[in-house]
């Protein structure tokens, strides 16, 4: 008996949610005329905004006020790290800076940024190409994994200053 009834429980239901569905569809809803624009323009007003995704690195204006490095776009797999919280990090060096760390996730990632005076990057498991300027002219390097590179004026010829732009990393 107990299976009967809960057998018409769950054809009711069913048939219930079936005839509002069909009551949703069959247009038995009130018109856009019988509804006060005061209403509508309510709910309009009050409604969430649109999520747009700008890419825009979270913080970066107070990063850049405590620690001078200005981050600008990344997709959220390389992100600015402490340099004691782990050990697999990028490590940046730059006169203008010190150390930098970056925290790398994911099977890519990039990271816009200025960082000034950068002569140096250690890199991590991951394969991570740098690109820097100077001036006008623009050079990218390749980071060796899980050891020191030479980048901007440590590998240029006439020791100019370099400032990292970007950071592009995959698995």
């Amino acid at each position: 008996m107990k299976t009967y009834k809960k057998l018409l429980r769950n054809v009711g239901a069913t048939l219930g949610a079936g005839a509002l569905a069909w009551l949703a569809v069959g247009g038995i809803s009130p018109s856009p005329a019988q509804v006060p624009s005061s209403a509508m323009a309510a709910v309009a007003d009050e409604g969430p905004g649109y999520a747009i995704e700008d890419f825009g690195y979270p913080n970066a204006d107070r990063i850049l006020a405590d620690r001078g490095i200005k981050l600008k776009r990344g997709d959220g797999h390389i992100t600015l790290a402490d340099c004691a919280s782990a050990t697999d990090l990028l490590e940046v060096w730059s006169r203008a800076n010190d150390k930098i760390c970056f925290r790398v996730t994911g099977t890519t990632g990039w990271l816009t940024m200025e960082i000034p005076a950068v002569f140096a990057v250690k890199g991590n498991g991951y394969t991570t190409r740098v690109d820097m300027t100077t001036g006008t002219e623009e050079k990218t390097f390749d980071v060796n994994k899980n050891a020191w590179t030479p980048v901007g004026e440590s590998a240029d010829e006439l020791g100019r200053d370099f400032m990292l732009m970007e950071i592009r990393t995959s698995g």
